[in-house]
């Protein structure tokens, strides 16, 4: 899978001008209900033939083209209480599809011989205190339930009390010939003692969700994904990253970092690959021989992968993770020595074996900055 897209990849399953304006930085948010809409936002999707109401009863259900949001500023997502109870996320196992070809050239670019596989190893439960900022990302695509991984990540505009979440932006958005995927919600901590999926059959929702689930009430992505990532192949794939603010379904009157413990910072000045020792990818990898329901992760010394001459070159590893780990953190060393988000998985092969994410310099800031400032105060 070309991990897709890491894993929708088949693949696992994505900016311009600074990044975060063109990719979506909406007015000012009016609430409503479950969700804070942009001002306009109404307007706009009644001009779709779009009523909230409607589409908490059913309606999000209709994937015809004219009725698929695509554009940056028209995200929507209304909280559906108990939409997601424990059978519908025990059993969301499609990926969003992104896998590449396993022979890369490296005629373009900059690209380093392909990595040895790494085997995947299961983290040590309970992910609460193994992991307690990965978590699993479910949504709905017209194609059923789907999954990736995501990280709580800090936000400067509220130190210490983060709501915001890091993926890939094939996670939240098809790209090119799609628009935004729909109920996009957030699991920290997944199955917290990792069990089998015939072990969580009558499990309690406290046991999937020790923390609760946090829908996206905004997500941002880069207009590069928006206008040129595709399901399989590498285009957009160095944009291929996206910041969601969340709220929970059951409010409890503390943010999400304060709820699980931590959020891991951002660096957006990476140093190339030859200044990084390691890189460690985790999520929660869904095609086979994995099932989705454990968290895995990869070490590797990182190398280069160019896709196109134009575009920025990626970090690759040696990686066995599959579908259902893409949008998965990918952990380094920062500048100030302690542990920081330096990109996350966006695709491989459709064999696997090895893992390439973006790396994330102007565009991907602007995104954040602009989520941040969005929900600052």
């Amino acid at each position: 899978m070309a991990l897709c897209a890491a894993l929708a990849l088949t693949a696992t399953a994505c900016n311009g001008d600074g990044g975060g304006d063109s990719a979506g930085k909406g007015p000012s948010a009016t609430a409503d209900d479950s969700l804070q809409i942009p001002d306009g936002l109404k307007d706009r999707l009644k001009e779709h033939g779009i009523d909230l109401d409607e589409w908490k009863d059913g309606a999000w259900k209709d994937w015809s083209k004219d009725d698929w949001l695509r554009e940056a500023e028209d995200f929507v997502n209304p909280i559906i209480e108990d939409l997601w109870d424990e059978d519908r996320m025990r059993d969301a196992d499609k990926q969003p599809a992104k896998p590449v070809e396993d022979d890369i050239s490296g005629d373009q670019g900059k690209t380093d011989p392909t990595p040895a596989p790494v085997d995947a190893a299961p983290l040590n439960t309970p992910y609460t205190e193994a992991s307690p900022a990965t978590g699993k990302l479910f949504f709905d695509g017209p194609e059923g339930s789907m999954v990736c991984s995501a990280t709580v990540v800090t936000d400067p505009a509220n130190p210490g009390k983060s709501n915001m979440v890091w993926t890939a932006g094939h996670c939240v958005h098809a790209g090119a010939a799609g628009g935004w995927y729909r109920n996009i919600m957030f699991v920290p901590s997944y199955n917290n003692e990792g069990k089998a999926a015939a072990e969580l059959e009558g499990a309690p929702k406290e046991e999937m969700a020790p923390y609760g689930l946090y829908w996206a009430d905004w997500a941002q992505t880069s207009q590069q994904w928006i206008e040129t990532g595709g399901p399989t192949g590498g285009a957009g794939a160095p944009y291929d990253f996206a910041v969601l603010h969340v709220k929970p379904e059951t409010d409890n009157g503390k943010s999400l970092e304060e709820t699980v413990g931590g959020a891991l910072p951002v660096e957006f000045k990476a140093p190339a690959v030859s200044g990084i020792e390691s890189i460690t990818a985790t999520g929660y990898p869904a095609a086979p021989p994995f099932d989705g329901q454990r968290q895995l992760s990869c070490a590797d010394k990182p190398g280069r992968l160019s896709l196109t001459a134009e575009d920025p070159t990626m970090y690759r590893i040696g990686c066995t993770m599959t579908g259902g780990s893409s949008g998965g953190g990918w952990v380094a060393e920062g500048a100030d020595g302690k542990p920081a988000l330096v990109s996350n998985t966006s695709i491989g092969p459709v064999t696997a074996g090895w893992l390439a994410g973006p790396r994330l310099g102007e565009e991907a800031k602007g995104i954040y900055d602009a989520v941040s400032e969005k929900f600052a105060g």
